[in-house]
């Protein structure tokens, strides 16, 4: 079995958001440079499944408001139910695009404006439909104890990549918010293509 990449943690801080003070943690893989972060709240190292969404990085959707997606509503909404409960952690993974780049995810955007979606866009590119992998999160997760998840998520293939790293996940939340006119084909083609569990019905 070939060993899961290594995140090696640096150093926290305070983070202030509209939710609650987080507290904001950077990690660097040193196999390949890229910067990573987890924001905590409460006592993780409890022993209790923890509440955790695993959000991979979308500039568009995360910072700059795109309706094409509905990652940054799902990190909103992730972090707000964390603080609710005042318990639980979001691990940051820097792989924009499902794993392709940023510049890449521009060339697909462009595919998409055509008439390709998602999925056939990544293809036409030369790249699988996703590239994401959750190796990193076994070494963040042990830097804070934390042994089981109740994850945020509405991809199965999630659930199951961290399973094989050995982290129990005790339930699956769906995160069903962010859903426009402009983002329902990408939805149904997760939906349809990627087994996404998404009820895009009546949206």
């Amino acid at each position: 079995m070939v060993a899961a990449p290594h995140a090696e943690y640096i150093d926290s801080c305070d983070l202030p958001t509209p939710w609650g003070t987080f507290r904001l943690h950077g990690f660097i893989d040193r196999a390949t440079g890229k910067e990573h972060v987890v924001l905590t709240l409460g006592d993780l190292a409890n022993g209790g499944p923890v509440l955790a969404r695993v959000h991979s990085e979308c500039l568009t959707g995360d910072a700059l408001f795109s309706q094409r997606c509905d990652c940054g509503a799902q990190l909103e909404d992730a972090l707000r139910r964390i603080a609710a409960e005042g318990r639980g952690m979001v691990l940051y993974l820097r792989q924009e695009g499902r794993g392709i780049g940023l510049i890449n995810k521009i060339r697909a955007y462009h595919l998409q404006d055509t008439g390709a979606d998602t999925v056939e866009a990544n293809e036409a590119l030369g790249f699988a439909a996703d590239l994401r992998g959750y190796g990193l999160c076994q070494s963040m997760l042990a830097h804070f104890g934390v042994t089981a998840l109740r994850l945020m998520t509405n991809n199965p293939a999630k659930v199951v990549a961290l399973q094989k790293l050995g982290i129990a996940v005790s339930e699956r939340q769906s995160i069903l918010v962010g859903h426009n006119a402009c983002n329902r084909r990408y939805l149904l083609t997760k939906q349809d293509k990627l087994g996404h569990f998404i009820d895009t019905a009546g949206k």
